[in-house]
C-alpha cells in the first residue's frame, strides 16, 4: 500500500497551500475583468462596474485576496461558492451538458473547492488563524 507517502503532519501546509493557490487563481479572474491584467482579449475593453460581469469581478478580486490573506474565509468562500455555480450555470452549462464542452471545469472546480473552504476554513498561515 501507498500509506503514507506523505506524512500527515503536511495536512496543515498544503491546506494552506491550497487556499492560496486558489485565492491566487481566482484573483486573476478579477484582476484581468478589471485592469486588463493579465491582458486578456475578452476583458480587453473592461467591465462595467455596475454590471453582474462587474460584480464578478468585484468578487473575484476581494474575496480572491480575502481568501490568499486566509480573512473571514469560511463566510468569503461561501460566497465565492455560490458566485462561481451561478457563473456556471448562466455562462457554461447553456453551452452544453459536458463541462469539457462548455469549457466550465474551473467553475466547477473552484466552486467545490470554496464549498470545502466554507466548510473547514482557512487552516493554518492565515490571518482567521491569527484572530482566534
Amino acid at each position: 500500500m501507498l500509506n503514507g507517502i506523505i506524512p500527515a503532519s503536511w495536512s496543515g501546509p498544503l491546506h494552506a497551500v491550497l487556499r492560496i493557490i486558489t485565492g491566487l487563481l481566482l484573483l486573476e479572474h478579477g484582476t484581468s475583468k478589471y485592469f486588463n491584467f493579465p491582458p486578456t482579449e475578452y476583458f480587453a475593453n473592461g467591465v462595467e462596474v455596475f454590471s453582474l460581469m462587474g460584480l464578478a469581478g468585484a468578487l473575484e478580486t476581494i474575496g480572491g485576496l480575502l481568501i490568499v490573506l486566509g480573512l473571514f474565509t469560511r463566510l468569503t468562500a461561501f460566497v465565492l461558492a455560490g458566485e462561481l455555480a451561478v457563473a456556471y450555470f448562466m455562462a457554461h452549462a447553456t453551452q452544453s451538458f459536458f463541462p469539457l464542452l462548455n469549457q466550465g471545469e474551473s467553475a466547477i472546480l473552484f466552486c467545490f473547492i470554496f464549498l470545502y473552504f466554507s466548510a473547514v476554513g482557512a487552516g493554518p498561515f492565515s490571518l482567521d488563524a491569527i484572530r482566534k
